[in-house]
């Protein structure tokens, strides 16, 4: 996925108002750009829904824009520190638009606070994750109502869940559809529950609502996102139970879900995985480390037996099913060993996909008062994430060159960087390009994989 996405108006056959609303008349023009992850991508649809009650069309030039929007990310500095330069390169526009609104939402915005005002120039409304309700009112304001620039919208509502908010999808080929908002897991390491809140869970009903309107809208891929998401529970719903009611929804193609937890990768989650055909066959699986006793240190309350016993079950239920995880090096206290118990599970499990990161100190979370003594050189943490990126690399290609040959659908997804190609998404998440036209966008084609590169396939479509 990419960390930056620009939301463009979406025109799909089959749109409509919803029961109840009022078409607003398009007169003013919002840039949204989005880093980080795939909650952040929804909650910028979101944003972009409640900017449209006030007359505000997303267009993909902030030349073109009367409000820009960055929301941010706050799970490693690196990317903060992207936003502060990205708002300073955005500040060109206020030349022809002395009334732009520069707003800096999501995840760095409730973490930082004043602060973003304070030591970033330039920045008119900072506004968390349970503030984007009140955004559109608050823009307005600001550029007609004479309410001072340098606004604050960061109280955390317990209560927020976004019901009711329509949000306008990007130009994609998947619905993110929030099932699930906050985290009621404390991980040492990770600042989510202190700039979310606790974990709220949407009420089935709506969810399945929303999916349908997704349909009627031209969507056939549904993505369910939740922090843990298959923790979800309302009433006697369960997360199993909710992800086969979306599989099962008419005009529904494939479904994936992200970011699960190993502790709620329950029995009843992997039948529904290995019965409903829609129910894509492919698993994130954070794992983080391969250590106990980095574990027991990240509060991840599980051990590195749980987890394989998890990836057995997984696979043992959903034969060929693609997994993925995250791992953190340089977590402090980590040593020698720890890191090679790390790499150990990786060469054991041969993870589909892994993301790799070295450890990034959050101010507010419990892993940055552990003592300073404990911390990892960072010459010592940038060789290991690059000795783990190495075999995972390894492992990846191995694992792609055995698929070479086979045949795979897929969905198409938009234009590649290659001329004249298309990407495409395989069932199990794999990424492939081929030559096709821009027609073929948000259908489905069967493709031979005749290539791999490692992390993607270079295919031919089949007759």
């Amino acid at each position: 996925m990419n960390d930056s996405t620009k939301l463009v108006p979406l025109r799909r056959k089959g749109t409509r108002h919803r029961p109840g609303t009022h078409p607003v008349p398009v007169t003013r023009r919002a840039f949204i750009e989005t880093y980080g992850c795939q909650m952040n991508i929804g909650d910028s649809e979101l944003m972009a829904g409640v900017l449209a009650r006030r007359g505000y069309v997303t267009v993909n030039d902030p030349a073109n824009a009367d409000v820009i929007v960055i929301n941010t990310c706050a799970i490693r500095e690196h990317a903060e520190t992207r936003v502060r330069g990205r708002i300073g390169q955005l500040q060109v526009h206020r030349r022809n638009r002395p009334d732009l609104v520069v707003a800096v939402t999501g995840c760095m915005a409730q973490r930082l606070g004043e602060s973003v005002l304070e030591t970033t120039a330039g920045v008119d409304l900072v506004a968390g994750p349970d503030s984007y309700r009140t955004l559109g009112d608050a823009v307005e304001e600001m550029r007609f109502g004479g309410t001072p620039r340098g606004q604050l919208l960061l109280a955390l509502d317990e209560a927020e869940d976004y019901e009711g908010v329509e949000a306008v999808r990007r130009e994609g080929v998947t619905a993110w559809v929030t099932v699930q908002r906050g985290c009621d897991h404390r991980c040492t390491f990770c600042i989510v529950p202190y700039v979310r809140g606790g974990e709220k869970n949407r009420e089935p009903g709506a969810i399945l609502a929303e999916v349908r309107q997704a349909v009627d809208d031209g969507y056939t891929e549904v993505s369910l996102l939740g922090q843990t998401v298959n923790s979800y529970r309302s009433g006697d719903w369960d997360f199993a139970r909710l992800l086969e009611a979306v599989a099962r929804t008419g005009g529904v193609r494939r479904v994936r879900f992200t970011s699960p937890h190993p502790n709620d990768v329950t029995d009843d989650l992997i039948r529904v995985m290995a019965e409903e055909p829609a129910v894509c066959p492919q698993l994130h699986l954070p794992l983080q480390s391969g250590s106990d006793r980095v574990l027991r240190r990240m509060l991840r309350r599980y051990t590195v037996e749980d987890f394989l016993d998890t990836v057995e079950r997984v696979r043992s239920g959903v034969p060929g099913i693609a997994l993925s995880t995250d791992i953190i090096v340089g977590f402090p206290g980590e040593t020698e060993d720890d890191f090679e118990a790390t790499l150990e599970v990786l060469r054991h499990v041969r993870f589909d996909d892994a993301f790799l990161y070295r450890y990034s100190p959050r101010d507010g979370t419990p892993a940055t008062r552990l003592p300073p003594g404990d911390f990892v050189d960072d010459e010592i943490s940038g060789r290991w994430l690059q000795e783990a990126i190495s075999l995972h690399r390894e492992i990846q290609r191995q694992i792609n060159e055995s698929e070479v040959g086979t045949v795979r659908e897929v969905l198409v997804e938009r234009r590649a960087r290659s001329e004249g190609d298309m990407l495409g998404r395989t069932a199990n998440g794999k990424v492939a390009v081929f030559g096709g036209p821009e027609s073929w966008r948000n259908t489905y084609r069967d493709v031979r994989l005749t290539s791999t590169s490692g992390p993607t396939f270079r295919a031919e479509v089949q007759p």
